[in-house]
């Protein structure tokens, strides 16, 4: 058997298309919808292009990007990709590929007192020392 080899992770950097649509779990845990346009060249001397990608953050992440973003901020998104299907009212197979937002930061340089937002899930990890500048290395 091969080895089982797992990895989802996806990074963008654009444009909200619109103000996050904010809502709530029938349990209470925040959601927040988000469209985002990305610019990409379509090759030399080509037309500039946009891609518009569905992002979705969950919990805190969500209540992040309520406060501080509106429709035109430059957002940072580092997620996954998930996909989903549903039988539409004619009775069609349908399917989409949204992004769930793990952390998102600003791009916007008058925003950068706010920062990043990263959940507690992904801050579990052991804190380095830091050597004061002039120090030698323990090892």
């Amino acid at each position: 058997m091969g080895a089982n080899f797992n990895f989802n992770k996806i990074m963008i950097g654009g444009r909200l298309t619109a103000d996050p649509e904010n809502s709530q779990t029938p349990s209470g845990v925040s959601v927040a919808k988000l469209s985002v346009a990305v610019n990409r060249k379509t090759g030399k001397d080509k037309e500039q292009q946009t891609d518009f990608f569905n992002v979705t953050a969950w919990r805190g992440t969500a209540d992040f990007v309520s406060k501080y973003f509106k429709k035109g901020s430059s957002i940072f998104i580092v997620g996954t990709l998930q996909n989903r299907s549903w039988t539409d009212q004619n009775g069609q197979k349908r399917y989409a590929t949204d992004i769930v937002a793990e952390e998102v930061s600003f791009v916007d340089g008058k925003n950068d007192n706010a920062g990043t937002y990263v959940p507690e899930a992904y801050t579990d990890a052991p804190k380095l020392d830091v050597v004061p500048e002039g120090e030698d290395l323990p090892f």
